[in-house]
């Protein structure tokens, strides 16, 4: 594991020459050399981007050659107090045979009045089913014969939100469409209850789910994609229909609290308090709520504990390491950062009814490579299973 993690930090240093330095404006008192005026010239440019890549691992797909990219800009490039927009996308083959692709885009127009969010991904991975409910999650063997299959599948899942007046609330509707394929299940996954009763056979599963719901969000964090300081409050819900064109009638409902505090010079407390639950008879396999993702619960495996709902409480401390860059040294140390987080999962077959609890705690590096855009590596442990799971990812994880 330490392998793997010395080889990406090598590749984020290899390129870290080309992030920005800074976007702020510059006065000169005296004519700039050509060395200054190519720095600002990269500092007033609106397009910033930095791609990173190079061998790497995940605890879902093992062994990979991956690239992150991260993109900002502003709407209006003339505008230079306007609200940066974000778009981190990753993208990686696996060594297994496989290929991952996520966007999540955070757009931001008209002076902030009307935002575009959502996720964006296409896969087809080797991935794994451990069943439904917390005994059944926690006991089930994870290997080629008993859990693992072939994935192919795509989602696209775009929030738009528009501002309530003069205030920091913002409403909108959403769209989820997602299509799941399901090829060359275990021996012995085909006999698995849950599987068989989603309607799993020997030959896969299929399943088309589409729907439409609101989200209502309270924000007044400086910038989403990595806050110091702020409220976020989320309220959203969808409903999937047969008249809508999915194959199933069900419904989801999730709630999202984040707030985050400045202690320090670069030094952040945030916390998140997040509840998710699905309703309905015959959910599809893919869309009972997860516990455990590299947003929240990281060091379990993504997928392996699900059920109709989940609840999740975390606190993170962030900091940066300050230094006044007066040599290479510093300022190399000067983008670098730690974070150390711990909390709770709890998981059940209803709102009220909790069967498993699921604790964690992690620690992680952060690397710079654009103002206030990080770069984050994780580890995190699962104590319920007693493992370590690593990740790399742009931007932090709430």
């Amino acid at each position: 594991m330490k392998k793997y993690l010395l080889i990406c930090i090598y590749f984020l240093f290899a390129i870290m020459g080309n992030a920005q330095e800074s976007l702020q404006d510059t006065v000169a008192a005296k004519p700039l050399t050509a060395k200054e005026l190519k720095k600002k010239k990269k500092a007033e440019r609106n397009f910033h981007y930095n791609i990173l890549g190079g061998p790497s691992y995940t605890p879902d797909f093992g062994l990979l050659v991956g690239g992150s990219a991260l993109m900002t800009f502003r709407m209006n490039p003339k505008d230079t107090t306007m609200r940066r927009s974000v778009i981190p996308a990753a993208l990686a083959f696996m060594f297994n045979g496989g290929l991952n692709l996520v966007v999540k885009p955070q757009l931001f127009f008209q002076n902030d009045r009307f935002r575009i969010f959502g996720q964006f991904s296409f896969k087809n991975t080797r991935e794994n089913f451990y069943g439904v409910g917390y005994s059944t999650n926690k006991n089930y063997v994870r290997s080629d014969s008993t859990s693992q299959y072939r994935y192919s599948g795509i989602q696209i899942n775009p929030w738009f939100l528009f501002r309530l007046g003069e205030s920091n609330f913002f409403a909108g509707p959403q769209i989820d469409i997602t299509y799941d394929h399901i090829m060359d299940p275990a021996k012995y996954l085909v006999e698995q209850p849950d599987y068989k009763r989603a309607g799993g056979t020997a030959d896969g599963y299929k399943d088309f789910s589409s729907g439409i719901g609101f989200l209502l969000t309270y924000d007044t964090r400086d910038v989403p994609a990595n806050p110091y300081k702020g409220l976020y409050f989320d309220l959203r819900g969808l409903m999937y229909e047969k008249f809508l064109g999915s194959n199933t009638s069900f419904y989801r409902l999730e709630l999202d609290y984040r707030q985050y505090k400045l202690v320090g010079k670069r030094k952040v407390l945030a916390w998140t308090v997040q509840s998710k639950h699905s309703f309905g008879h015959n959910l599809p396999l893919n869309k009972y709520v997860l516990s455990g993702t590299p947003f929240d619960l990281r060091g379990y495996y993504m997928g392996q504990y699900r059920d109709k709902s989940s609840h999740v409480a975390l606190a993170e401390y962030r900091q940066m390491f300050n230094t006044d860059q007066s040599n290479w040294i510093k300022k190399v140390i000067n983008r670098l950062g730690f974070v150390a987080w711990g909390g709770c999962g709890f998981m059940g077959p209803t709102p009220g009814k909790i069967e498993g609890v699921l604790p964690n705690a992690g620690l992680g590096l952060r690397i710079e490579v654009q103002p206030r855009m990080n770069v984050r590596l994780d580890l995190g442990r699962d104590f319920t299973n007693r493992q370590n799971l690593f990740y790399f990812n742009m931007t932090e994880a709430f």
